[in-house]
């Protein structure tokens, strides 16, 4: 398994990531909207909202996951969020990157992923990721595409206004 890259900006990065405070704030209707949307729109069984910590990745939002956090270490959207454009793969089995994941091995394995960075508006820095996932290999089309980038977009406007940022209780 090849572990999700460090950016040479990662104090840069995390400092964005802080600045939004955003980590561990509750449940937000904004967000849950958006990733119910992907999943029902896009017919899979997981969409999330992920923002990348310095060890983790959190889900500000999720949809078909119990876990409200995961290594960073593991996660696809630790890669997606370095990407310049949409990263789909296609058959997680198939790429060497994610072959062996533990997400991939257990049961009953991510064998599908596509995520759109989501980005800090002023510093333009990659804070987390607009995801959705799927237990079996799929391609999208080009309307599936557009459709997850609109919901990308929408998810990286409202990170982006201020929210409620009490914590969610643990």
């Amino acid at each position: 398994m090849k572990k999700a890259p460090i950016p040479k900006n990662e104090k840069d990065r995390l400092e964005a990531v802080k600045k939004l405070n955003i980590l561990d704030t509750k449940p937000d209707q904004r967000f849950d909207r958006l990733t119910k949307r992907a999943v029902e729109e896009l017919k899979v069984p997981i969409s999330t909202i992920s923002i990348i910590d310095k060890d983790r990745e959190w889900f500000k939002s999720c949809q078909g996951v119990d876990n409200p956090e995961g290594p960073r270490s593991e996660s696809f959207c630790g890669h997606a969020m370095l990407a310049t454009e949409i990263l789909i793969i296609e058959d997680t089995l198939k790429d060497s990157r994610f072959a062996d994941n533990p997400q991939v091995l257990a049961d009953p394995g991510i064998r599908f992923y596509a995520g759109i960075a989501l980005h800090e508006k002023e510093s333009r820095l990659p804070i987390g990721v607009f995801c959705i996932k799927d237990y079996k290999p799929r391609q999208l089309e080009p309307f599936e595409i557009a459709l997850l980038m609109q919901l990308a977009k929408e998810a990286e406007r409202e990170i982006n206004q201020p929210f409620d940022v009490r914590p969610k209780n643990k």
